[in-house]
């Protein structure tokens, strides 16, 4: 049997959120999707709150993945404990609140799913990815399906990771640069892969942020926090497909709604 996983590229603001509410149920049925994975750290452009993932939850994530402002709003600590289908980069260390691995159930196969963050540019102190990978897939439990969003900004880390991971895992994705790369593939030892998912919130922004502020930042300029673009939204991602009998990938494809 085939499962279709989608992975929905970083959530951009409130109306992100807003569009992936609106249209995620309707992607999910229309592409015979069995499980989701939303990257969802920027839903308040930096961070986000327990209502941001709940309202993630309630749009058809399975899962919420995050990456380096994963404490851009400190108040989603103690979620990250409480909330198993949250997970931050499991190299972030292991005092850091919440988990960066989980296994859960898809009808009648478990599926895991492992988030990790890159050491290239990203500004933040965090462990060995490849290392902590090696650690997280040596795992008592013995999930059909093994996934990795893996929050970098690098894509020649992001390869890499890959060519590390290819036949351990079913699939690998990068988040973090919000702009979506051709590059999907399935690589000779079976794993899904593209270096970036894109993002999910405003069309018309630098990187879902209000072009004039980002402007103002290149210029030399004091941008200040963060606001987000107006305007029309899109839903960027990728949909693998996993064939049960053998946990590998057999097809990669991207999906762009507006």
């Amino acid at each position: 049997m085939e499962y279709r996983i989608l992975a929905v590229g970083d959530v951009v603001g409130q109306s992100g959120v807003q569009f992936l509410k609106k249209h995620l149920r309707a992607v999910q049925k229309h592409q015979d999707i069995r499980f989701t994975v939303v990257n969802g750290e920027n839903a308040q452009m930096v961070g986000l709150t327990r209502e941001d993932a709940e309202a993630m939850f309630a749009a058809g994530a399975d899962v919420v993945t995050l990456g380096n402002h994963t404490f851009g709003r400190m108040q989603i600590a103690p979620y990250l404990d409480e909330c198993p289908y949250i997970l931050r980069p499991a190299n972030l260390g292991e005092r850091a609140p919440g988990r960066g691995c989980g296994v859960y159930g898809c009808g009648h196969i478990e599926i895991a799913v492992i988030n990790l963050i890159g050491r290239v540019d990203m500004r933040v102190q965090s462990d060995n990815p490849f290392k902590t990978a090696d650690r997280l897939l040596d795992m008592p439990e013995n999930p059909r399906f093994t996934l990795v969003d893996f929050h970098a900004e690098a894509t020649s880390e992001k390869l890499a990771m890959a060519h590390y991971l290819d036949g351990r895992v079913s699939a690998l994705w990068g988040t973090h640069t919000h702009v979506p790369t051709a590059d999907e593939e399935v690589f000779p030892g079976g794993m899904g892969y593209i270096s970036d998912l894109g993002m999910t919130g405003p069309v018309h922004g630098v990187l879902g942020v209000e072009p004039k502020q980002s402007i103002e930042g290149f210029l030399g300029g004091l941008p200040g926090r963060y606001r987000q673009a107006e305007g029309d939204c899109k839903l960027q991602g990728a949909i693998f497909t996993l064939d049960d009998a053998t946990g590998r990938c057999t097809g990669v494809e991207r999906i762009d709604i507006r």
